[in-house]
Formats: C-alpha cells, sequence, structure tokens
C-alpha cells in the first residue's frame, strides 16, 4: 500500500511540476526551455502510474484523480501561496475517501 501510494505521490508531481513549467512559460513569460522541460516531465508523469500494481487502467486514474486533487491544493498553498480555505480541504477530503473506496473495497 505504501508503495502504491508513493507511486500516485510521484505521479502527482510530474503532473503539477510539469503543467505548472508549461503554465510559466505560456502564461508568465518565461524562457522556452520552461515549456520543454515542462513537456518532458509531462512524459515522464505518463509513464509513472504504470508501475502501479492495480490491474486496470481506469481504477488507477481514476484514484489517481483524488490524490492528485490534494497535492494540487498544497500545491497551491505553498507554491503559489494561496491558502486553502475550508471547502478545498473538505472537497480533498472526499476525494481521498473516493480513492480509498475505489482501491480497498473488498471486490469478488
Amino acid at each position: 500500500m505504501l508503495l502504491a501510494i508513493l507511486i500516485f505521490i510521484a505521479a502527482g508531481l510530474a503532473e503539477i511540476g510539469g503543467g505548472y513549467m508549461v503554465w510559466l512559460w505560456i502564461r508568465e513569460s518565461k524562457p522556452h526551455w520552461y515549456g520543454v522541460v515542462g513537456s518532458l516531465i509531462l512524459v515522464l508523469y505518463g509513464i509513472i502510474p504504470t508501475l502501479q500494481s492495480f490491474p486496470t487502467f481506469g481504477r488507477v486514474y481514476a484514484a489517481y484523480g483524488g490524490v492528485f486533487v490534494v497535492l494540487a491544493v498544497l500545491w497551491g498553498w505553498f507554491v503559489d501561496k494561496k491558502t486553502p480555505d475550508m471547502y478545498d480541504w473538505i472537497g480533498a477530503a472526499v476525494c481521498v475517501l473516493g480513492v480509498s473506496i475505489m482501491l480497498w473495497a473488498p471486490r469478488s
């Protein structure tokens, strides 16, 4: 379970970090290499979730989506300096609950 969480976190950081670099390049006129590096990181993001041991693509990406929401809230807090409000935290908690149900519910 710890490995699954670490892979989700690595994927999230790659997706958010790569997207952020592309954002900076296009929206804040940073040098072109920001876009190139950001795009390469986004390619890496596409590879990282395949390391999960869960058997189906859809379930892995759906569960990852919840982890992504939490990481995006934290990124906004620490990198963009936008303090999350109560509704951000409630929404993130709902996502984590959903991820938990999807990944660890008993199935036959």
